[in-house]
């Protein structure tokens, strides 16, 4: 009978365990998820956003600084309207530029921000000018495959 009960003992210590590293894996890839509201919010508007989504990165110089807390189609221009959650403690010149980029060839998207050169910075609730959209790598590789096909065959 003690023998049951050390294996249930065990059992219990190990399924204890088991889920303390998952209750700190869940907090370690939730971090950042939800925002304290902290920070300014600026908007860009993209030709195309695939890829993008509510709380897609932000980063700056490689280093993540916020995530989008809002995409929204305008009605009048037909662009994606992306709101940037952004720490006070960034402050990006006005005439700086958003372009969506790809974490390798496989990988999700995120929002990569240069800093421009201006001497005026952007306020809350501004939007950055300088935009370029996301680039499908299907279609790169389709204008490749076209171009190898139309190109003429050289024969010696």
């Amino acid at each position: 009978m003690t023998t049951a009960v050390a294996e249930a003992r065990t059992e219990l210590i190990a399924g204890g365990v088991v889920l303390a590293v998952a209750a700190a894996f869940l907090a370690w890839a939730g971090q950042g998820m939800w925002s304290s509201g902290g920070g300014y919010h600026v908007t860009a508007s993209f030709p195309d956003v695939d890829g993008v989504s509510v709380g897609t990165e932000i980063r700056l110089a490689g280093v993540k600084i916020g995530r989008v807390s809002d995409i929204r189609l305008n009605p009048q221009t037909y662009l994606a309207d992306a709101v940037f959650q952004i720490p006070d403690d960034v402050i990006l010149p006005a005439d700086s530029a958003a372009l969506i980029q790809s974490d390798g060839l496989l990988g999700g998207a995120y929002i990569q921000l240069q800093p421009g050169g201006s001497l005026e910075n952007l306020a809350p609730g501004d939007e950055i000018e300088d935009v370029q959209g996301a680039v499908s790598l299907l279609q790169l590789m389709m204008k490749f495959v076209d171009s190898q096909a139309s190109e003429p065959e050289v024969t010696p």
